[in-house]
């Protein structure tokens, strides 16, 4: 097991399959961190982590609080406690009104959005309020404080986890002489590269590049908790060319 008094900080990214998990972890990387990058799938996880020069790909169904358990003993058994963990696991399913959100999206974002959230966020918690630069952090969206009737799943389910964000938040700052912080990053939609490719006509106006996410999420370790802890941080976002709306 490595010394965590003398390694850098361990920060996990879950949900690292996806372009915003790659680009947290090369921006992490980037930053002298230790990293780990956790999906359910081996292919795509083992992939992603070769992408980022350097993040060390872990299978798991973070949906599944026995599995995230046993995650949890390996990452402290090969590489010691964690640091920071930075959850992206999601998706996003509208409808048409309230009556067309659907029982079955309901469920599928809950999953992914609440059920790896909490498991993860409760597996970890006591090493991150242990660090001494204790981060957790989510990606959540805009439309919580904007929600319709046509993203109403979505947007509740967010919802939910910046409370339970916030409840972390508390539960940190009612240690004492706690440097934890756990935060939520808030976006109107992500883009990447890929997306730019297929669609070169598009603009993104008001999306956020993948890599000032990464930026972001990596900038939270150099913050003091005092600032961050229990924040709801909205990032900057791609500017409108003029006549866009």
């Amino acid at each position: 097991m490595t010394d965590s008094s003398l390694a850098a900080p361990l920060v996990l990214v879950a949900g690292g399959s996806s372009a915003a998990g790659i680009a947290v972890a090369r921006e992490l990387l980037s930053t002298g961190m230790r990293v780990l990058t956790v999906g359910s799938d081996a292919g795509r996880i083992t992939a992603a982590a070769q992408s980022t020069g350097g993040a060390v790909p872990l299978v798991c169904d973070l949906a599944d609080r026995e599995a995230v358990g046993e995650l949890a003993a390996k990452i402290r058994t090969d590489f010691g406690p964690l640091d920071g963990l930075i959850h992206l696991v999601g998706g996003w399913r509208g409808g048409t009104g309230i009556t067309g959100q659907s029982d079955a999206d309901w469920d599928f974002l809950h999953t992914l959005g609440m059920t790896t959230l909490r498991n993860t966020s409760r597996e970890f918690y006591d090493d991150l309020a242990a660090s001494p630069v204790g981060r957790l952090a989510i990606v959540s969206s805009a439309a919580v404080t904007a929600p319709t009737a046509d993203n109403a799943n979505y947007a509740s389910v967010k919802a939910a986890a910046e409370s339970w964000v916030q409840s972390v938040a508390q539960g940190f700052g009612g240690q004492a002489g706690s440097s934890s912080a756990a935060v939520v990053l808030v976006v109107k939609a992500l883009v990447d590269p890929a997306m730019r490719e297929r669609s070169p006509e598009r603009r993104f106006p008001g999306f956020t590049d993948v890599a000032e996410l990464g930026r972001s999420a990596a900038g939270l370790f150099a913050r003091p908790a005092s600032e961050l802890n229990g924040a709801r941080l909205i990032l900057d976002q791609l500017p409108k060319k003029q006549g866009e709306q």
